[in-house]
């Protein structure tokens, strides 16, 4: 799996990119991919979000809609975003490829002395009753894309646009607001190695160049 650090990338950019690297990876034309980056602000919302409900006031943020699953989420700079684009061994396999993804989160949060962990009646990975992690995906035929945001540092306030994920019993929470200093890029490099794990996959670092990726002028 090519694991290739971003940097800090606008979403409609990144949204572009995954399906040039979903029809690439469809075709064998590359490896299974692994993209880390941030976002600037934007809310995103999944194929089935209730947006009348769930935005309750942009704050200035736009709102972008995806064809992932999941409700309405939040991305923005101090939240590490990774878009594993990889082919599962079959078209059904999806609820063990979220199950890893999952545990890569649960792992990382553990390494910094954090009790985190899934919830089946929700998505995404929660520490009591705040979400640490959101994970949306799409599977096209058997080729992976979207993913999971972990919240390093980000500005919380911003989360304040949006009911998280449309699940009004649900706070949301950071690193930073348990209490850990540490950084993106930091969290960055403890998570691909989980999700080398627990995705079975040998991680190799990979740029964008390699990729052919190339950002808008």
């Amino acid at each position: 799996m090519l694991a290739v650090d971003c940097g800090e990338v606008v979403y409609e950019e990144a949204l572009r990119w995954q399906r040039l690297l979903v029809a690439a990876r469809a075709a064998d034309d590359i490896d299974d991919v692994l993209l880390t980056l941030t976002h600037d602000p934007v809310y995103t919302a999944g194929r089935r979000a209730d947006v009348g409900r769930h935005v309750l006031g942009t704050r200035g943020i736009r709102v972008v809609g995806v064809e992932r699953g999941g409700d309405v989420t939040y991305h923005g700079p101090g939240q590490l975003v990774a878009y594993p684009i990889i082919e599962l061994s079959h078209a059904k396999a999806v609820r063990p490829f979220v199950e890893a993804l999952e545990e890569a989160c649960v792992r990382t949060a553990a390494s910094f002395g954090v009790a985190a962990r899934p919830d089946r009646g929700r998505t995404g990975v929660w520490v009591g009753d705040h979400k640490l992690a959101a994970i949306g995906i799409k599977v096209t035929g058997k080729t992976t894309s979207h993913g999971l945001a972990f919240n390093v540092d980000p500005d919380m306030d911003d989360f304040a646009g949006i009911v998280p994920c449309g699940i009004p019993d649900g706070g949301v929470c950071s690193l930073a607001s348990l209490g850990v200093d540490t950084t993106v890029g930091e969290v960055r490099h403890r998570l691909v190695a989980h999700l080398g794990d627990t995705l079975g996959r040998w991680v190799q670092t990979a740029s964008m160049r390699d990729l052919g990726l190339i950002r808008a002028a």
